[in-house]
């Protein structure tokens, strides 16, 4: 009998290869590596959302919206830009609680939801995860308020090439690990 491994995908809400946000959930794949499979969504090729094109979908569409049926739970690793998450975040989203032809709710419905970011700012990515939990929760995705990560000063937790090595950190990130996995477990 095959066991059946949880599925967690991470939707980090910046592009840039390097983003402190992309190298947090590559953080926190390393330490759920061996409990889960854990997926960085690549969705650099979605497009303005425009109802225009909206059916058909478009491939890549179709495509991230697969990978989101697929998923146990979502993962949402935030920056903070002005106060808020990044516009290609919301674009992604947009799409994503569009319902689809022939179904009656967004595949966004009902899915478990955990939330972190770090940014250099002084807020750790408060403002910008209050506002997300404001729009995931129209969506009705089932947010894991308690525990949520906000790592502040992103340059104090630097090694010397620039990317974040999480001394301080780090628990706080193993902590919501573990439990995002229970809270995926015990949804009803």
């Amino acid at each position: 009998m095959e066991e059946i491994i949880m599925k967690i995908l991470a939707i980090v809400g910046s592009l840039r290869k390097g983003s402190y946000n992309r190298q947090l959930a590559l953080y926190a794949q390393s330490i759920l590596k061996d409990k889960v499979d854990f997926e960085i969504l690549d969705y650099h090729d979605v497009p303005l959302f425009n109802q225009d094109y909206e059916f058909p979908a478009p491939e890549s569409i179709k495509r991230v919206r697969e990978k989101v049926r697929e998923a146990d739970g979502l993962w949402f690793f935030t920056p903070e830009y002005n106060h808020f998450f990044s516009g290609v975040l919301k674009n992604l989203l947009d799409w994503l609680s569009r319902v689809e032809e022939g179904q009656e709710q967004s595949i966004l419905w009902d899915k478990p939801a955990a939330i972190s970011g770090i940014t250099e700012g002084m807020s750790g990515t408060g403002l910008s995860q209050d506002n997300l939990v404001t729009l995931l929760s129209c969506l009705n995705l089932k947010i894991m308020n308690v525990p949520r990560l906000t790592i502040a000063n992103a340059g104090s937790q630097m090694d010397e090439k620039g990317n974040i090595k999480l001394d301080s950190s780090y628990k706080y990130l193993e902590d919501q690990c573990k439990y995002f996995i229970d809270f995926i477990s015990n949804i009803d």
